[in-house]
C-alpha cells in the first residue's frame, strides 16, 4: 500500500529565505554575506529579480561541517 502525505505532516521547505538561514546558524545578516563573499558560505539561488534563497541541503552540510564547540 503506497503511503500517503498528509498537509498535516511538516515537512521542512527545500529553498530558505534569509531569516530562515539566520536562525538555523545563529549568525547575522551582515556576517553571513561577509562569508559569502570570502567563499565561506553557501550561495544563495535567485528565485526571482529581488529575491534569493538558500538550498536547504547546502545550508545543513554547510553547518554540519563546521566545528563542534565544547564548554
Amino acid at each position: 500500500m503506497q503511503h500517503l502525505r498528509f498537509a498535516t505532516e511538516a515537512t521542512p521547505p527545500a529553498i530558505l529565505r534569509l531569516p530562515e538561514v539566520m536562525r538555523l546558524t545563529g549568525l547575522g545578516r551582515s556576517t553571513i554575506y561577509r562569508l559569502l563573499a570570502a567563499g565561506q558560505f553557501p550561495s544563495p539561488v535567485q528565485l526571482s529579480v529581488r529575491a534569493v534563497g538558500w538550498r536547504r541541503s547546502d545550508v545543513d552540510h554547510w553547518t554540519a561541517e563546521r566545528p563542534q564547540v565544547s564548554h
